[in-house]
């Protein structure tokens, strides 16, 4: 029986060019290495499997990476194969720039993103087998638009519990991370009629310009010790609001203002879009519930495994209104959009109790970060007021007047990732003038990197005399 090419090994492309079959196949591997097609320590396909593959004769494949491995590079070990040469190749002047202008820097105090060296790998492993062992057949086709429904019962059950959800799996929508969820809510409310999208006046600017991208400009809400105004809201349309701890001021909507938030979408026809940024990390406060356990049918809760696990999962979920549940899975496009194999998952993972241990572990672990940076403030930059800091995963600054800019520079050329209030969390058409501020996560940096990140914000402070009491 003849063996079909199809069974031999690793596929290579290769187009031989010239007046000799040797000398072409030989220039086209040669290129394919130089040009970094073919990266160092690539295993090639043997002579017999290349040979068939092109429709040549073995000897040709064979003389070919005879040649280049007399040339150096190629190497053949009896019992390796074929294979690509290490080889010292100097960066081009366009490459060494590139890599000179995007330095990584050296601690990340951006807010946003866990630890994520924290994540753990043994029990989500654990969990994945147990999931997939068990998962049906049907769990690897297309998929409900809705997302799985192991998870979205795993996720009623728990934000019930953990968050004073209302949630029933049938009104449940998982998404591809938070912005996938904003930016299919955002056409829902487009198809609605709705112009404008109502914002707080301190968010993320991503979130901003997504919505706008969608159609609908944002209009920011007036803000103050309470939390954001709801006063100014209009007439139906939506709004963005993170009411339990809000991003990145953290503070909690006052009460009142969350009835009026609540009375205003009842009223209207409005919908309130509530962003759970990070209500599950609290540390000196009881828990704030969700908003929409207030009234589930004009709220929709959006939560993310971004923070409580880690942003690369791209998962989040969307407990929606009646009605608005269906208008969602329909913008997804009619098939399950999230890889469902991280869906049974994160759903095995909840059932079993690991997420909650995971995040009691964690909201012990962020609580001494955030101690430290508080006791280290004090003891080195006493003129610098540290403020949010009673749940989520970082704190704004307050700094004195005219040195927030100083500060972010300094920090830069110190190899620290750093962010100002202003330039990314303050809505351009906000009104007053904004304080000077920074905006640290201590989420990031792993628990080795904390000390050194904390030292070097401290270095950063003392360029603009920070230090100096007033």
């Amino acid at each position: 029986m003849v063996e079909s090419w199809a069974t031999f090994g690793v596929d290579l492309h290769l187009e031989p060019s010239g007046p000799g079959l040797r000398r072409g196949l030989t220039d086209a591997l040669r290129d394919a290495v130089r040009g970094g097609r073919l990266a160092p320590g690539t295993r090639l396909p043997s002579s017999r499997s290349l040979a068939a593959d092109l429709g040549i004769a073995r000897n040709t494949v064979a003389a070919a990476y005879a040649d280049l491995v007399a040339e150096g590079w190629l190497t053949a070990r009896q019992g390796s194969g074929t294979k690509v040469a290490d080889r010292s190749v100097a960066p081009s002047a366009g490459t060494v720039r590139h890599r000179t202008e995007h330095r990584r820097p050296v601690y990340d105090l951006r807010a946003g993103s866990p630890d994520l060296a924290s994540f753990p790998r043994t029990e989500w492993l654990r969990a994945a087998r147990r999931a997939l062992t068990t998962a049906p057949y049907d769990a690897l086709g297309y998929g409900d638009p809705r997302g799985r429904v192991e998870l979205r019962t795993a996720l009623a059950g728990y934000l019930a519990r953990a968050r004073g959800v209302r949630a029933d799996p049938e009104r449940l929508v998982v998404c591809a991370g938070f912005t996938h969820a904003l930016k299919l809510l955002a056409g829902v409310l487009k198809a609605r009629g709705a112009r404008t999208l109502a914002v707080e006046s301190y968010g993320l600017d991503a979130h901003w310009r997504l919505a706008a991208a969608a159609g609908l400009p944002t209009v920011p809400l007036p803000f103050d010790e309470r939390g954001t105004d709801p006063g100014g809201l209009g007439d139906g349309g939506g709004v963005l609001l993170t009411p339990a701890h809000q991003f990145p001021m953290g503070v909690p909507l006052h009460h009142d203002r969350r009835a009026a938030v609540v009375e205003w979408a009842r009223r209207t026809g409005g919908l309130v879009l509530e962003d759970d940024y990070d209500g599950e990390f609290r540390y000196d406060r009881r828990p704030v519930g969700a908003l929409q356990g207030l009234d589930p049918d004009h709220v929709v809760y959006l939560g993310t495994a971004s923070k409580s696990l880690a942003p690369g999962l791209r998962l989040a979920w969307a407990v929606a209104p009646p009605g608005v549940a269906e208008e969602i899975a329909a913008a997804k496009g009619g098939v399950d959009s999230c890889g469902a194999l991280d869906q049974l998952t994160l759903a095995e993972f909840i059932t079993s109790g690991g997420y909650d241990r995971h995040v009691r572990a964690a909201r012990t672990r962020y609580r001494r970060r955030r101690d430290a940076l508080v006791q280290v403030l004090a003891a080195r930059a006493p003129r610098v007021r540290v403020t949010g800091i009673a749940a989520g995963l970082h704190a704004v600054l307050r700094l004195p007047p005219g040195t927030e800019e100083e500060v972010v520079r300094a920090a830069a050329r110190l190899g620290l990732a750093l962010d100002g209030l202003g330039p990314r969390h303050r809505h351009p058409h906000a009104a007053g003038e904004p304080p000077d501020a920074l905006v640290v996560g201590y989420g990031t940096p792993p628990d080795h990197a904390w000390s050194g990140a904390l030292d070097t914000l401290c270095t950063a402070l003392s360029v603009a005399e920070i230090r100096k009491p007033g």
